[in-house]
């Protein structure tokens, strides 16, 4: 029997939504925190999808020893210094894109991730999206040209 796999999910709105919807259909996986911007509104979420622990303070998810790895739906400005705030708590993190709006922040993300022997990763479904997959299979066959970008 394989261990259930405890998350904190960070952000509350549309992305953070979309990745609880995909959650739920995971076996082994279970997000046990939620952290939002507003109380009321994160703990409205929380009840829809049965989380017991809801904050405002990511830290606070940070220290229940039950979490696992945390996943980031917040602001760009801010997922390089949660990514780092995770991986110091000894916690796995995926993080929307990007990864920071530096370089040198996505250098040290990389490089604590290496230290701690927690993963770090960056999260982008659409490549699985049917639709963006079918552009890629014609460009790869040769059958598109990117033009511009």
């Amino acid at each position: 029997m394989s261990k259930t796999i405890k998350v904190a999910l960070a952000g509350a709105g549309a992305f953070g939504i979309k990745h609880l919807d995909g959650i739920k259909n995971i076996d082994g996986v279970e997000v046990v925190s939620l952290i939002g911007r507003e109380l009321e509104k994160t703990k409205e979420v929380a009840v829809k999808y049965g989380i017991g622990h809801v904050t405002t303070d990511l830290a606070e998810s940070l220290a229940l020893s039950e979490v696992d790895a945390v996943i980031l739906c917040t602001p760009t400005q801010m997922h390089a210094s949660q990514s780092i705030a995770c991986l110091k708590a000894g916690k796995h993190v995926q993080v929307e894109i990007p990864l920071a709006d530096s370089w040198k922040d996505a250098e040290e993300v990389v490089r604590l991730s290496k230290e701690s022997g927690k993963v770090a990763m960056c999260g982008h479904t659409r490549r699985f999206n049917p639709s963006h997959q079918w552009v890629n299979h014609k460009i790869k066959a040769g059958e598109f040209n990117i033009q511009q970008m």
